[in-house]
């Protein structure tokens, strides 16, 4: 017998690295406006995304700090991770606005790696953070 595999609603939190939160956090919160709705010196700051069609979240972790796994009698037993090296992350914007944040980034002296349309026409905007994380701001209609 064949199982089915249960269904996913979709994607809940994406996490990124940066050694330095401080400046992951002005980033995040001061440059793209995201709220911070948890932070923990030394270890990670979160980043509310949105809220529909639920609580979506950007996890920035110090990876020296996530790396070692949890006391035996740690409260939340997260099991290790990491990541060194750039990262990726994503976020849908309308096509009417990509215009707007290449401005809005530029004229914050945000150098804009990339802009182009993919081969269905759907338009993306390349950048990194602070950490050095390839950050993309693309029409949603590119997965459609």
């Amino acid at each position: 017998m064949v199982q089915e595999t249960p269904p996913l609603a979709g994607v809940l939190e994406s996490a990124l690295y940066a050694d330095d939160l401080d400046a992951a956090r002005a980033f995040w919160q001061g440059l793209m406006g995201l709220e911070v709705i948890v932070a923990v010196p030394g270890r990670h700051v979160f980043f509310r995304v949105t809220d529909l069609p639920w609580p979506q979240v950007l996890l920035v972790f110090r990876p020296d700090a996530t790396e070692t796994p949890p006391r035996p009698d740690a409260r939340l037993p997260v099991p290790p991770h990491g990541a060194r090296g750039p990262g990726h992350f994503c976020l849908a914007v309308a096509a009417e606005d990509l215009d707007g944040w290449r401005r809005y980034l530029e004229d914050r002296g945000v150098a804009i790696e990339a802009d182009f349309c993919w081969p269905g026409g759907a338009r993306s905007i390349y950048f990194r953070d602070p950490a050095g994380n390839s950050i993309e701001l693309g029409e949603p209609r590119m997965w459609a």
